[in-house]
C-alpha cells in the first residue's frame, strides 16, 4: 500500500544517516560556478534563440495541466527540445535520489511543497533565483534559492448538484466523516501529494490525535480513495459519488466539461479551521545537463506570461502579484485561510507518512 511513498522516505533516511556519519559533501568547481559565480550574482538565462538543446523535465503534475505551459515556453525558445517525464511525486523523487550521481533530469516540477523540500534538504537541487522571484511571497521561496513556488491551490469539496440539495451541503472537511455521507465521498489516496500535504497541514493545525481521528473517520465512512484527483472529479461529475475532496481547480475543470457540479470552500464559519491551501513548486536539478535551458524555464514559470497561463488554463492562483484570476474563480482574499505554515508543515514528512501508514489510508 505504501511501497512507493515509503521507499522515498527510506531513501531519504539512509541519505541522512550517511551525511550524519561523514563530512559535508564537496561542491565541485563546475557546480559552484554554474550556480553562484565569484561575483555573487547568479547568471541570468540567455534569451530566445541563444538557448538550445534538450531540456528534461520531471513533473508530478498531470501532463495535460503542464503541457500548455511547455508549449508556450517552446514557442519562446524554439531551439529547445523539451522531454517530459510525468509520474507521481514519490516515484520521481525516488528517481532523482537514485540518479543523484548521474542526473538525468534538468528540472523538477511538483504539485506540493512536501516532496521538493525533502529533496532540497538532501542536496538534489542547484541554487537559482529566477528573474522576478523577489516579487513572490517570501514563504514560497526555498532556502538558498533551491526551489521556487509557482501557484497556490485550495482544498475544497465539490459536489454533484443533481444529488445534493443546497440545504444539506457540508460546510467543513470534518463533515465528510458524517454517516449521512457514508459511501458517497471520493478523495485522492495516500500516494497523492496534495492529500499528503493536507494531512501535514492538519497535523500542524490540530495535532496528531485529531488528524488521526479524522482519517479513521474517513475510512469508517467508506470514502473511496483514488490515485489522483482527475478520477475523483470525473466520478463526482458522473454522479457516481455525491461529494469529492479535491484541489479547487478540479472543480472548475469538471464544470468546464459540462457537469452539473458545485463547490464548497470549507471551514469558513466561527470556530472552524479555515481553508487549507498548498502550492506547486519547481527546482533545477544539480548537475543537470542543460543549465541554461533549465534557468530559462524557471524564469518563464514565474514570469507574468507563465503565471497567466497557469491561471487561465488551469484555474490556479498565481503567486506573482497582479496576475488576474480566470473569470469565475473564487478569489482567496475573500476567504479565511487556515493559520498554518505550509512550508514548515511539509518539512515533517516522516511523521505524516507514518500516520498515513498507521491508520491504513489506501
Amino acid at each position: 500500500m505504501f511501497s512507493k511513498s515509503k521507499l522515498f522516505i527510506v531513501s531519504l533516511a539512509l541519505m541522512l544517516l550517511v551525511s550524519a556519519c561523514g563530512s559535508a559533501p564537496a561542491v565541485s568547481e563546475d557546480t559552484a560556478n554554474a550556480t553562484e559565480p565569484a561575483s555573487g550574482v547568479i547568471p541570468e538565462a540567455p534569451a530566445g534563440a541563444e538557448v538550445s538543446g534538450s531540456l528534461v523535465i520531471y513533473t508530478g503534475r498531470s501532463e495535460p495541466l503542464i503541457q500548455p505551459v511547455i508549449e508556450a515556453f517552446k514557442a519562446k525558445y524554439p531551439n529547445v527540445e523539451v522531454l517530459l517525464k510525468a509520474g507521481s511525486n514519490s516515484e520521481l523523487a525516488n528517481a532523482l535520489i537514485e540518479e543523484k550521481s548521474n542526473p538525468q533530469a534538468d528540472v523538477f516540477v511538483t504539485t506540493e511543497l512536501f516532496t521538493i523540500q525533502a529533496l532540497a534538504r538532501e542536496g538534489i537541487f542547484a541554487s537559482y533565483s529566477p528573474l522576478g522571484a523577489d516579487q513572490l511571497p517570501s514563504e514560497f521561496r526555498g532556502a538558498d534559492n533551491t526551489w521556487i513556488g509557482l501557484t497556490r491551490r485550495a482544498r475544497v469539496i465539490m459536489y454533484n448538484k443533481d444529488l445534493v440539495s443546497d440545504d444539506e451541503l457540508p460546510t467543513s472537511i470534518f463533515d465528510l466523516t458524517d454517516p449521512k455521507w457514508k459511501g458517497q465521498v471520493a478523495a485522492a489516496g495516500s500516494t497523492n501529494g496534495s492529500m499528503q500535504a493536507q494531512i501535514a497541514a492538519m497535523r500542524q493545525l490540530l495535532g496528531e490525535e485529531a488528524t488521526q481521528e479524522w482519517l479513521y473517520g474517513l475510512i469508517a465512512n467508506e470514502v473511496t480513495f483514488f490515485g489522483g484527483h482527475t478520477d475523483v472529479r470525473k466520478a463526482v461529475g458522473a454522479g457516481e459519488f455525491k461529494l469529492g475532496l479535491v484541489n479547487h481547480y478540479y472543480y472548475y475543470l469538471q464544470l468546464a466539461e459540462g457537469s452539473n457540479v458545485g463547490v464548497i470552500f470549507p471551514d469558513q464559519g466561527e470556530g472552524q479551521i479555515g481553508l487549507i491551501t498548498n502550492a506547486t513548486a519547481a527546482a533545477i536539478v544539480k548537475g543537470g545537463k542543460n543549465l541554461p535551458a533549465a534557468q530559462a524555464f524557471l524564469d518563464f514559470l514565474v514570469s507574468a506570461e507563465g503565471q497567466k497561463l497557469f491561471a487561465e488554463q488551469n484555474y490556479e492562483y498565481p503567486l506573482l502579484p497582479g496576475v488576474p484570476l480566470r473569470e469565475g474563480v473564487q478569489p482567496l482574499d475573500g476567504l479565511r485561510l487556515a493559520d498554518v505554515d505550509v512550508v514548515k508543515a511539509s518539512l515533517d514528512f516522516d511523521a505524516t507518512f507514518d500516520l498515513m501508514e498507521r491508520v491504513g489510508l489506501p
